[in-house]
């Protein structure tokens, strides 16, 4: 190979002058002397042939003959090694020269063995002369690469090459990514390879620290290091790695350690761990863009490179050789925990509640910071690795922990993330367009809402005065997301810019994308005029006092508020624990937060082989943190195996039934037609029919680009594997199920949900009375069948709109078998509204002339009343058994996403001893008491969306506006 280089500088020889003319008869003088000189010389070489350094010299001509047709790569090198002689001189000048620079560069472009060779001699040589390179691109490579403008000074201390971000101007209108990366600069049409040589740039500036500070942290005395990479990634060598072109091992390196390096690259807070303790702390190196560039680049230049590597690993379900891990919840820490104990062949399940695999990552997280495509990548890693996943699963609802124990599953990690959003419990917190950032970045994220051919309906956003309450991360993707949907956007926080927790990098991003920010301000309540909507939020302003519990200066109001006009609020104030799995499993500890309590320096719960990690141990912490606890989990539960061989196959065979149980699609096996626009289904879902008790509903979606609602469960059948549900058609979704045949599958049902309704034995002959309006009969027969097979005597009242409204009524059906199986303790009265079957009037009329005989002593007495149906009725029912003191539940299908407490949108306003609470229909209902209920501040709630589901209705076609109708 030929390498042209600038040579050093060489003494000049004088040229001879051309010859002058000469004779014929001296041209044939030089010829009779040319020739007796080439006769001796011709000799001379005979005799010389024959001596012993000339036969010396023919082996050796030889031998090297023979290498160069055995390896035609040591000439090369020769050439090359010259070449680098000749780059070494020029490193040792005073300055690098223009020519030699841009020669250079191009040779590192070539990625070839010379450029390999190029890139390793700059990484080894002193800091000076790396400096003197780097000078001299400012210089002379500056108008080819403007991101060379300026970088050598203060370089490496105090500059480097930053990631290819979007315009604040241009990104503020999409969910395109912000931050791209160095890959990003492809966009802008620079070469894969320049692209690498940016990245070998930015790590020259690696000191290559002896405490490796950003790997392990700074040690402090009693208490954790102070920053480091909490997923352990040896961060040193792998910028050693890339400084020396070896970029697939520096990525094989990462994911020896970390399986999902372009999750954490983007949202792990690098400046407060890796990056907040790089010496150098003028510019601390990239190491987040580092970690994600490197499987994005192998994706880019490899696309099947996963596939490839993985092609010839046997499934651990099929081999056996391990027992079985379930993975609870799909965030950080269960993607990587699953993903590290697959690798090390443990058969793998992971359960998660949404219809999508993700956790906090896909809901939570915009796809602006972090693309739903690199979840997928890291779902698509763990199937490689045989590892399996079961979605719409809630573990304490459709199974409990030991339920998975009993299926074969030897351990179990628990992922579940914090859940319940945090409000501030001011007055006004009732209004319509005052909702949690959990419920708003779903609808926006998970459900896809902001997108036309998707269901899920979102607030009005556009060009609406958007108030986001809080200073934290989940509050810079709200406040950024509300701008991209066309908001006026104000982040409100109520001490100073300094003390918010939100990354510096997206606080920034936000105010330049001119998100506005109003600090040391309060919300002290929110107000409205004629209407039941938000219009105006009232701000208690802040000075800061002294510090708090955490050592940051506690916020102290002073007397002084201002009042701003708003249209939609944004709570972000943090997420308190979900209850749901620590309610269904008594001995299993938590802390008074309601966080599960792990061991001192270990993962391991209360419960034998129950480990947990992340934010459901943690409260709110950060995903690259939860991914840490994922990684250490993993590690306690590898060790040995106290099974025999046919133990460990018979354990594996049961979890492999029992993930194909909850893998299997939900299909209709039967439909009915109970009466105009009403459809009775039987579903097949085994694992909820098994786990169903009465008073609970299912969170069903229809179609991948479907809404999630809220169905009460009519009936289920544990041996059969079924579930009936009864629907009604008046909105898009709805229409569309109803719709649906036999043999069709839903996109996901997922329970059951909510608490069971609590039964009381009545031992004095009282009865239970049972209003059910309209459609409130099917969730009220499992509820009054259940009483009936307690011992209890039931009372119905069941209302219709009229007679051919009627279902379940006829000899043979549901309400007559009861009757049949329990005829001295299950009495029916029917009525209609307008007359035409059974006593005329709505269901309130049969049930005041109970509590009335109850009044004069007459008849059974009442020992509860419960009203399901339509919102109003159930508080006339309410309104009218109040002053006879009789208690009474209402069981509310109220709006709801995730129907398991994560986004707080089935909020209940409630009043306990005076004060206004916050209920959640589905984690302390659906059946709460009617009585304590705020009727006027929670009936508005189910007009929250009424001007989206009218435009829904309209844009699928007028049969659907018809059936509406």
């Amino acid at each position: 190979m030929h390498i042209e280089l600038p040579q050093p500088k060489r003494t000049e020889r004088a040229t001879p002058p051309p010859p002058a003319e000469t004779s014929t008869a001296d041209d044939l003088e030089r010829y009779r002397q040319a020739a007796s000189a080439l006769e001796s010389t011709q000799s001379e070489i005979e005799e010389l042939e024959h001596t012993e350094a000339f036969d010396v010299f023919k082996k050796q001509l030889d031998l090297l003959r023979r290498r160069l047709l055995n390896s035609p790569q040591s000439l090369r090198q020769v050439f090359i090694d010259d070449g680098a002689q000749a780059i070494v001189w020029e490193f040792k000048q005073e300055a690098l020269g223009r020519d030699f620079t841009r020669t250079l560069w191009k040779l590192l472009l070539r990625d070839d063995d010379m450029s390999a060779i190029l890139l390793r001699f700059i990484w080894n040589v002193p800091l000076k002369f790396k400096r003197k390179f780097i000078v001299a691109l400012d210089a002379y490579l500056s108008d080819r690469y403007p991101m060379f403008k300026g970088l050598s000074k203060g370089w490496p201390g105090q500059n480097g090459i930053p990631p290819y971000i979007r315009s604040p101007e241009e990104r503020a209108r999409d969910f395109g990514l912000v931050n791209q990366g160095y890959l990003g600069y492809m966009n802008l049409g620079y070469s894969a390879r320049e692209v690498d040589l940016f990245v070998w740039l930015e790590t020259l500036r690696d000191k290559q620290c002896e405490d490796r500070a950003c790997e392990l942290g700074v040690p402090r005395p009693g208490a954790e290091p102070k920053g480091g990479c909490p997923v352990k990634i040896h961060i040193p060598e792998m910028l050693r790695l890339l400084g020396t072109g070896k970029f697939k091992d520096a990525l094989e390196l990462i994911e020896s350690c970390n399986p999902l390096p372009d999750v954490t690259g983007r949202v792990c807070p690098q400046e407060l761990q890796c990056q907040g303790v790089c010496t150098l702390t003028g510019r601390p190196i990239e190491i987040g863009q580092l970690e994600w560039f490197l499987p994005e680049r192998e994706k880019l230049i490899h696309p099947a490179a996963q596939a490839e590597r993985w092609k010839n690993f046997v499934s651990p379900w099929a081999k056996a050789e391990k027992p079985p891990i379930a993975v609870i919840g799909s965030g950080p820490s269960g993607l990587i925990n699953a993903y590290l104990l697959a690798a090390e062949g443990y058969p793998v399940t992971v359960f998660e509640a949404f219809h999508e695999l993700g956790g906090v990552l896909r809901y939570g997280i915009p796809e602006f910071r972090l693309p739903n495509a690199l979840i997928d990548d890291v779902v698509a890693k763990i199937r490689l690795l045989g590892g399996r996943f079961v979605t719409n699963f809630v573990v304490g609802k459709t199974a409990t922990i030991e339920d998975l124990k009993d299926n074969g599953f030897w351990k179990i990690f628990v992922g579940t993330g914090a859940g319940l959003p945090r409000f501030m419990n001011v007055p006004g917190e009732h209004l319509l367009g005052v909702m949690s950032a959990n419920e708003f970045l779903t609808r926006v994220n998970l459900m896809q809402a902001r997108l036309e051919d998707y269901e899920t309906p979102l607030p009005e956003v556009k060009d609406k005065q958007v108030i986001v309450i809080g200073g934290g991360n989940t509050a810079m993707d709200a406040a950024r997301t509300a701008r991209r949907l066309g908001g006026l956007v104000t982040i409100v926080y109520r001490r100073t810019q300094a003390e918010m927790p939100a990354r510096v990098e997206e606080l920034h991003h936000a105010l330049e994308e001119k998100i506005d920010l109003m600090v040391l301000r309060s919300p002290r309540e929110f107000t409205s005029e004629k209407s039941a909507h938000v219009c105006h939020a009232v701000l208690d302003v802040m000075e800061l006092g002294p510090p708090d519990a955490s050592g940051r200066r506690a916020p102290v109001v002073t007397g002084r508020t201002e009042t701003m006009p708003v249209d939609l609020v944004i709570m972000a104030l943090g997420n308190a624990s979900n209850p749901i799995i620590k309610d269904s499993e008594p001995e299993l500890k938590t802390s008074k937060w309601g966080t599960i309590t792990v061991g001192r320096g270990s993962q391991k719960t209360s419960l034998d082989g129950v480990y947990s990690g992340g934010d459901a141990t943690r409260g709110g912490a950060t995903a690259v943190l939860a991914a840490g606890d994922g990684q250490a989990a993993a590690r306690e539960i590898v060790g040995d195996i106290p099974f025999s061989k046919a133990e460990i196959e018979d354990l594996v065979e049961r979890a492999s039934r029992y993930t194909d149980l909850g893998q299997a699609p939900q299909r209709i096996v039967r439909k009915a037609d109970l009466s105009e626009g009403i459809v009775e289904m039987t579903v097949k879902s085994p694992l909820i029919a098994k786990s169903a008790q009465a008073g609970q509903f299912v969170r069903v979606l229809p179609t991948p680009k479907g809404e999630l609602i809220p169905l009460t469960l009519a009936d289920w059948d544990s041996k059969a594997g079924t579930i009936d549900l009864v629907i009604q058609a008046v909105g898009t979704s709805s229409i569309g199920i109803n719709a649906m045949e036999v043999g069709e599958a839903f996109a996901g049902i997922a329970g059951p949900l909510g608490q069971p309704s609590k039964l009381h034995r009545y031992e004095g002959g009282e009865t239970v009375v049972f209003c059910a309006g309209g459609l409130g009969l099917p969730p009220v027969y499992p509820i009054m069948r259940a009483h009936l097979e307690l011992g209890n005597h039931v009372t119905l009242v069941a209302g219709f709109r009229t007679a051919g409204a009627l279902f379940w009524t006829d000899k043979g059906e549901r309400v007559e078998k009861l009757q049949q199986a329990f005829p001295d303790r299950l009495e029916v009265i029917y009525a209609s509204n307008d007359g035409t079957f059974g006593v005329k009037g709505f269901v309130t009329l049969p049930l005041e002339d109970l509590l009335k005989q109850n009044a004069r002593s007459e008849g059974r007495k009442i020992a509860e009343v419960v009203a399901i149906g339509p919102p109003l009725m159930m508080r006339a029912v309410s309104e009218l058994t109040k002053p006879y003191g009789v208690p009474t539940v209402a069981s509310l299908n109220s709006i709801m996403v995730d129907a398991t407490g994560m986004c707080g949108a089935c909020m209940v306003p409630a009043t306990i001893d005076g004060k206004l609470v916050r209920k959640h229909a589905c984690i302390d209902g659906p059946e709460l008491d009617a009585h304590i209920i705020d009727w006027d501040k929670f009936l508005p709630r189910f007009e929250q969306f009424k001007a989206q589901e009218k435009a829904s209705l309209a844009k699928h076609g007028s049969a659907a506006t018809q059936a509406h109708a």
